[in-house]
């Protein structure tokens, strides 16, 4: 039986009951291997959704950002969702307001929100570091997701809150959790492809678990690159490129016919 795509209905019938998985890709060959590895949801860039994304992951739940800041008016928001969902979206990201959220709802267009560490908001909550570690700023997130659930969010990603503090938060609402570096109580548990397969150079979350070690296979594949590129530039200085079967040749009795008419012209 071939796997449909998860569906708003099904992640809300889900709640509770299993933990889903979920990935931030970048391109189309990271979009199918996740849907080779039985990825339930992904967060994508607006740009990479098309034919050839849903040709790559036709099961996935894909949820393009929109991201804050590049959307101002509840008008461009809305757009930028519809062509979104047109292009193969099932949801849209969006941390704007409530009342945009509202609008968004509205038209039918699911909304993933979110609470806790917002980067683009951060300044807010003290800059990037953890969240609701104490009864008042854990009480702002429970407003902040009941806030989103009145508004119409279906979902809402919940990021470096304590593990106790997202659990019960999440039990008590019917938004799709979804934890980054929140822990195991929520409804799904959201890394991104660079921390995953080990590429990301710069600051690597606590929350991150490395599987592979991508950056030292891109390092051995650059310094490779630099080999081939020396050992060809020698080739060339030397005169040993290009050989024999990398040339043309052309019939004696044509080159001579060519001679002898540019002798004529010169």
């Amino acid at each position: 039986m071939t796997q449909k795509r998860l569906t708003i209905a099904d992640l809300r019938a889900l709640k509770g009951k299993r933990q889903l998985s979920m990935l931030r890709v970048e391109t189309l060959e990271e979009a199918e291997a996740a849907e080779k590895a039985g990825i339930d949801m992904l967060s994508v860039p607006p740009q990479l959704l098309g034919p050839a994304f849903r040709e790559a992951a036709p099961t996935i739940f894909a949820i393009p950002g929109l991201e804050y800041g590049d959307y101002v008016s509840a008008e461009e928001y809305l757009r930028a969702a519809f062509r979104a969902m047109k292009a193969g979206g099932d949801a849209v990201y969006c941390a704007a307001s409530l009342s945009i959220i509202r609008r968004l709802g509205e038209e039918g267009i699911p909304v993933c929100s979110h609470t806790g560490l917002i980067p683009s908001k951060a300044t807010w909550t003290g800059g990037f570091k953890a969240v609701g570690n104490t009864a008042e700023s854990a009480l702002s997130i429970w407003h902040q997701v009941k806030a989103l659930e009145e508004a119409g969010a279906f979902a809402a990603e919940i990021e470096v809150v304590p593990e106790d503090v997202a659990r019960a938060i999440s039990e008590r609402t019917s938004l799709v959790m979804i934890s980054m570096g929140a822990g195991s109580g929520c409804d799904a548990q959201y890394l991104f492809t660079d921390d995953v397969l080990g590429q990301n150079r710069g600051h690597v979350p606590r929350h991150a678990k490395i599987y592979r070690n991508f950056a030292a296979e891109f390092d051995r594949l650059q310094n490779e690159r630099v080999a081939a590129f020396r050992e060809f530039h020698a080739d060339v200085t030397s005169g040993a490129y290009p050989e024999s079967r990398h040339k043309l040749s052309v019939e004696r009795s044509e080159l001579d016919a060519f001679l002898s008419q540019i002798s004529q012209n010169n």
